[in-house]
């Protein structure tokens, strides 16, 4: 089980804590994972500040993961954080014609694998994680995002 904190102060538009919870769950149980995460629904400002600081690339992103890295001394279940941003995410979902809610599910299970050590900088490494994000979509009947 994962533990999810959603925070959205700015209230915009994202589907609620219970539709996030319902797919980090679906990681959760398929990859036999557990520990506590935090998803912050953000603006396209603050996505391109943290997009601009953390990775050099000054514009807004879809969804930004940040690993947790703790001390070993510091006994902790946090796997990481999430900043996605919901205007990117809803003009994403449009211009490719998928229902916004599914990339929804797409960002917050792609972010996660990120947390959990996924990543798609290899071709190898790209294929595994893409394989295993439209395995996840399918179980929630959610369609094939990369076709």
């Amino acid at each position: 089980m994962i533990k999810l904190e959603l925070i959205n102060e700015k209230k915009l538009a994202a589907p609620d804590e219970v539709r996030f919870q319902s797919w980090v769950d679906q990681v959760a149980s398929s990859l036999e994972v557990s520990g506590d995460i935090c998803i912050k629904i953000v603006d396209e400002a603050e996505s391109q500040n943290l997009n601009h600081t953390y990775r050099n690339k000054n514009q807004p992103t879809n969804v930004l993961s940040f690993t947790a890295e703790l001390p070993d001394f510091v006994e902790s279940t946090h796997l990481g954080d999430l900043a996605i941003c919901a205007a990117v995410v809803e003009r994403e979902a449009i211009e490719q014609s998928k229902a916004i809610e599914h990339h929804w599910a797409h960002m917050s299970i792609h972010g996660l694998l990120h947390l959990l050590g996924y990543d798609h900088v290899e071709v190898n490494e790209a294929e595994a994680m893409e394989e295993l994000e439209v395995g996840l979509l399918a179980e929630l009947k959610i369609e094939n995002p990369y076709t």
